[in-house]
């Protein structure tokens, strides 16, 4: 049986659309982390204020997931600072809704202070226990805000009756848990780190030119980006006065400010402050307000930027500097909150104090200037991201701290079997990603090497580690055969399969060298190199594509991650869309079935009975060289 788990997001939706005052991370957390616990074998019901009377009741979301709208104060948008009079409300109708549907929750999750509030009265009343993640503390919030903010005075003390009456507090980074301790005087071992994550398959790298077109800037442009909610404290101000500094003599430069509600007076003030700044400092021409844009365009925006800059007063935790990373983009950060505990200074971007624009000036001055470094804190902070910080890893962290509130032990072998079932989850994702994604290029691929093939040369084939065995799977089924019995052999070799060869360079030379060595002695102009990696950073992969192009050879790379040195060293790539060495590999083991496939397919002739389905094959009956290439040098 399922375990039923209860989120309470008081104001924030994960339906809500983003960029209003009051609709950011906590919206993205609560719908991101839904998901993923419901894959692991959770339903999920998420809590929130009914704001439209056309919403129903219930609300499916996603798969195990639903939206429950609960009626407090009056059904339209209120702020979030003027809530708390409707929060007894929203606890009796969340309690008249358990009731009426007969519905228990194992454990409640709420999001916020007031939802706190009203999970520690479901606890009182029901005794369900509860977790809660604060998003932010008003004691740190009044610290920066000063009058600025708007929240009832009580909050605080309500904040620390929460703090005492949770079965687990969730601090996002080292900071919020300092704050926990120091200021609500939160006891240590009831406090759980668990960051907040990203979208593996919204955020990941997209070529600067592509996404620089997708956005309307052309590849000549060099690309500011600051991305989130636009209220002050963000501090958006900041980063234009910083802009002003560096790109009065640069036409070419531009600021491209995302986000802000057009239906929201507060956004809407605020990106008409900035605008009128941008004016008087004389950029208005470089400066873009791009307004709300979805979730599934925000990679291209990440993606065009050279530099990702985000300086707010403070922050809890800030999602979007880990978009940014996953995308490839440098991050100049605030040294508050968690952007200093995702963003790692001088190693994944910068950090430096809000309010400064000096010193984002100089920050970003530099890392425009020098391209190499950039391409380095890109790499470390796609690393760093994939390893601390996905919705996966997120997620299976809350499991096992509900497990811990519920009494189990965190490894059961319940939660193992789950842990096995989101690796098939996983695979099956990434089956489907590179199913739609990878097509053109394995039929780019297919042609160059049938090509070769039909014109009397060869295939060389290596790879390191797990890759080295694929290299020589891969020959074993050209020189023998994959599907086609009787058809003649293929000229392939592994460079992997000679372990004489091999050891005795690599002890008496260089290993980096084990492969160019051998394309020295068999490669021949018009041979094709194949190159496995899971990374493509391996040293004796990226020399023997140096040395096989002096011969005049052609360069085809298969490999994952972000592709690494072998993937900028040749256009013809295969990139397995996953920071996962497992998945990777599972993908280059069907990868190369594809190509065994699509080679026989054409060389040979061989029409597919029926219309293919697999990847790879899709439309390969349509290829109009199939024929042209067939040579009775080969089939004679």
């Amino acid at each position: 049986m399922k375990k039923k788990i209860a989120f309470i997001s008081d104001h924030a939706s994960p339906l809500a659309s983003l960029g209003g005052t009051d609709s950011g991370g906590q919206n993205v957390y609560v719908a991101e982390t839904a998901k993923k616990i419901a894959s692991l074998g959770y339903e999920i019901d998420i809590f929130t204020r009914k704001e439209n009377p056309k919403s129903a009741l219930e609300e499916d979301f996603a798969p195990g997931v639903k939206v429950i709208h609960i009626s407090a104060g009056p059904t339209c948008k209120v702020p979030k600072e003027s809530l708390l009079e409707y929060m007894d409300e929203f606890t009796e109708n969340v309690i008249r809704y358990l009731e009426s549907k007969d519905v228990y929750y194992q454990i409640i999750h709420a999001h916020f202070w007031m939802s706190g509030l009203v999970a520690m009265q479901i606890k009182k009343r029901l005794k369900i226990p509860f977790v809660i993640t604060f998003h932010a503390l008003g004691y740190i919030r009044k610290l920066h805000q000063k009058e600025a903010d708007k929240f009832p005075e009580v909050r605080i003390d309500i904040e620390k009756e929460i703090v005492a009456h949770a079965d687990y507090i969730i601090a996002e980074c080292p900071q919020d848990r300092s704050d926990l301790i120091k200021h609500y005087s939160a006891e240590d071992p009831r406090i759980e780190i668990i960051p907040c994550g990203f979208n593996t398959e919204h955020f990941r790298p997209i070529a600067k030119n592509i996404a620089k077109e997708k956005i309307g800037l052309s590849s000549a442009h060099q690309v500011i980006l600051q991305l989130g909610r636009m209220v002050p404290r963000k501090g958006v101000d900041n980063v234009v006065k910083a802009f002003a500094k560096i790109a009065a003599d640069d036409p070419l430069m531009r600021l491209v400010i995302v986000g802000g509600d057009p239906d929201d007076n507060a956004a809407v003030s605020e990106i008409s402050s900035l605008s009128a700044l941008a004016d008087e400092l004389g950029i208005s021409d470089q400066v873009i307000f791009s307004g709300n844009q979805q979730r599934e365009v925000l990679k291209y925006y990440y993606s065009a930027a050279d530099i990702f800059v985000s300086t707010p007063w403070y922050e809890p935790f800030g999602i979007t500097p880990l978009e940014s990373m996953a995308c490839g983009t440098p991050v100049i950060g605030s040294n508050v909150g968690g952007i200093k505990y995702t963003v790692k200074n001088a190693e994944t971007g910068f950090l430096i104090e809000p309010k400064d624009p000096d010193s984002l000036a100089e920050k970003l001055n530099f890392l425009l200037r020098n391209e190499k470094i950039r391409h380095q804190m890109s790499r470390n902070g796609l690393y760093r991201v994939h390893k601390y910080f996905t919705w996966e890893s997120v997620s299976l962290s809350l499991s096992n701290l509900y497990n811990s509130v519920l009494k189990k032990q965190p490894f059961s072998n319940g939660h193992l079997a789950t842990a096995i079932s989101s690796s098939y989850r996983e695979a099956i994702s990434t089956f489907q990603r590179s199913s739609k994604e990878l097509i053109p290029q394995i039929l780019s691929i297919v042609e160059i090497m049938t090509k070769a093939l039909s014109q009397g040369n060869k295939i060389l084939v290596c790879g390191n580690g797990g890759s080295a065995a694929e290299s020589q799977h891969f020959v074993a089924e050209l020189i023998g055969r994959f599907e086609i019995p009787e058809r003649k052999a293929l000229p392939a070799i592994s460079l992997n399969a000679d372990t004489s060869v091999i050891t005795a360079w690599a002890n008496d030379f260089n290993y980096d060298e084990v492969f160019s060595r051998q394309i020295e002695a068999l490669g021949n102009e018009g041979d094709v190199l194949f190159c496995l990696s899971t990374s493509g950073q391996s040293e004796n992969i990226v020399k023997a594509i140096e040395k096989a192009q002096s011969l005049q050879m052609v360069c085809v790379n298969l490999l994952g991650k972000d592709g690494g040195k072998a993937a900028r060293a040749t256009p013809h790539n295969i990139i397995i869309p996953s920071y996962d060495t497992a998945r990777i590999q599972e993908l280059h083991l069907n990868t190369i079935h594809v190509l065994c496939k699509a080679i026989e397919t054409i060389l040979f002739n061989e029409k597919p009975e029926e219309e293919p389905s697999d990847l790879g094959i899709i439309q390969m009956n349509n290829l109009k060289y199939r024929k042209s290439w067939q040579s009775e040098k080969l089939f004679s």
